[in-house]
């Protein structure tokens, strides 16, 4: 079968990331220009700063991947763009973007659920093997995802509140720690020890629960700061990770007792977390089933992930038309 090239874009958030992506495994090339220094002198995304800049660099970024890729854009087979969900100003961006290489050079466009991209980022590192089992941890998802096929989502379990990636944000923004907060959670709670009681939230299915554990961690610090009190925020972050993370394993494990699953994968922004990793990785030697976790550099917002979620829709040819919209809160669940 004839190769299938893919220039992907991604434009959902604070990165500007373009990609060209071969049968939907291989990233011939790509460019991810982040924005997180310009964002972190307000500790946090802002939304008309970030679609500013993606409209300031977007043809810069599309421009280094032609050259370094030594393609063309008529040597690609589809045009392929993150539509949903995301922030509204930025979406726009790369959907206009899209719509415009589309309509001038006549190429197909397909439309790329941001989610289902981080569930495909797997495949730029292994094959998914159905039927899986997909944990989606990111700052606003955390849902578990049983696939028996390509773009088959069944979700079995999900929040009931704050996302994973949202409380780490939360509880580093409370501890005082620079954006992005996550990363910094995991790096402090390395160096800690789990000695602060937060409770555990006990949840019947596969359901997860994020706002009281939040609450018990800024709660903490408020009496504690109070009080005159030395904030121990290594132990504290430890305490907060085990916690957070053992929510995590412990749907996984019931879901491997309860269902047929060959392959268990890990996606969305909070899958570079080390801690997870490791959980995950003992976890599934125990049931003997295979682990895929993508490549750092696939784990947060990135195109290669779009242009792999967008073969498997080329295949089936299923192309968006020109209306093409952006949304900022459409789920693929």
């Amino acid at each position: 079968m004839k190769d299938v090239y893919i220039l992907a874009i991604e434009t959902s958030c604070d990165e500007t990331s373009i990609a060209i992506v071969k049968n939907g495994h291989e990233c011939i090339y790509m460019n991810v220009l982040t924005q997180m220094d310009t964002h972190a002198n307000f500790g946090g995304v802002v939304p008309e700063i970030a679609s500013r800049m993606h409209t300031e660099n977007i043809t810069m970024v599309l421009d280094d991947v032609l050259t370094k890729s030594h393609m063309q854009i008529k040597d690609v087979d589809a045009i392929a763009v993150t539509y949903a969900p995301g922030l509204l100003g930025s979406l726009l961006v790369g959907v206009e973007f899209a719509k415009t290489l589309s309509f001038l050079y006549d190429k197909p466009l397909i439309a790329v659920n941001h989610m289902a991209g981080h569930i495909y980022a797997n495949n730029l590192t292994g094959d998914l093997k159905f039927p899986l089992l997909a944990l989606v941890v990111s700052g606003g998802h955390t849902d578990l995802v049983i696939m028996k096929g390509d773009y088959e989502f069944e979700v079995i379990g999900k929040t009931l509140d704050d996302a994973i990636g949202e409380a780490y944000d939360k509880v580093a923004r409370v501890l005082d720690l620079k954006y992005p907060g996550g990363p910094n959670v995991e790096r402090l709670a390395k160096d800690g020890s789990a000695t602060y009681n937060l409770g555990v939230p006990h949840l019947e299915g596969y359901n997860v629960s994020y706002s009281g554990l939040k609450s018990s961690v800024i709660n903490i610090v408020h009496n504690e700061r109070q009080r005159g009190n030395e904030l121990n925020k290594k132990d504290l972050a430890c305490s907060f990770q085990n916690i957070a993370i053992g929510q995590l394993i412990t749907k996984v494990r019931k879901a491997l007792k309860n269902e047929d699953i060959k392959n268990v994968i890990v996606a969305g922004g909070v899958s570079a977390n080390g801690y997870l990793r490791g959980e995950m990785e003992k976890l599934c030697q125990e049931y003997h089933v295979s682990l895929s976790i993508p490549d750092f550099k696939y784990c947060t917002d990135n195109a290669a992930m779009i242009g792999a979620a967008a073969y498997p829709l080329y295949l089936k040819q299923e192309f968006a038309t020109l209306d093409l919209n952006a949304s900022s809160t459409t789920s693929i669940f």
